[in-house]
């Protein structure tokens, strides 16, 4: 597991705790070099992960958002239960091909190569209030595409949070002016 000295996130101590907790390290994954942090051990704990969502929704506030927009593929996890936990819908954000309908496309840079994102034409309601939420924040690229995927498809970012900041990648800077809050950053 993860280191869980003095950590730090945005939602306190005790969050940040849980999600290093909940964290192992993957060396060379998925290429050599690249250290992956794998959540699926706090996925897997089912009162560990309540905490983690309940904290979420708290920063938020439940009545901040209309729906949840997860990014592929571990963000669908976290968006499925903020969205069950507030009543509320919840939209995928697809790596490129994986959507049946004519969508949105961005193109980006990952740390390790290139990707494209997807959303549905049609996604969300113009105006419509929207929590994107994804596991872990590395250099910025897939969020950003996110978020703008998310405003070309007619929604409004309320909100932007990831389980896991990876600080030295500098993601959130690359997001500034837009706000993020992650619940542990490394």
């Amino acid at each position: 597991m993860s280191n869980e000295n003095n950590v730090t996130g945005d939602s306190g101590p005790e969050l940040a705790a849980l999600v290093a907790s909940g964290t192992v390290d993957v060396p060379d994954f998925p290429k050599p070099g690249i250290l992956f942090k794998d959540l699926m051990p706090l996925f897997g704990d089912g009162p560990t992960f309540r905490k983690v969502v309940d904290g979420i929704v708290a920063h938020h506030g439940p009545d901040s958002f209309d729906v949840v927009a997860g990014v592929e593929a571990r963000g669908f996890v976290v968006a499925a239960a903020i969205a069950y936990a507030v009543g509320i819908g919840v939209v995928p954000i697809r790596k490129a091909g994986k959507l049946p309908r004519p969508a949105f496309s961005a193109t980006y840079d990952l740390e390790y190569g290139e990707a494209t994102l997807e959303v549905h034409e049609g996604a969300f309601v113009p105006g419509q209030r929207v929590l994107v939420v994804d596991d872990v924040l590395a250099t910025g690229g897939t969020a950003g595409a996110a978020l703008d995927l998310v405003e070309r498809a007619g929604g409004t970012v309320a909100g932007f949070t990831v389980l896991m900041e990876l600080d030295f990648l500098k993601g959130r800077e690359r997001l500034s002016p837009r706000s993020v809050h992650a619940l542990l950053t490394v």
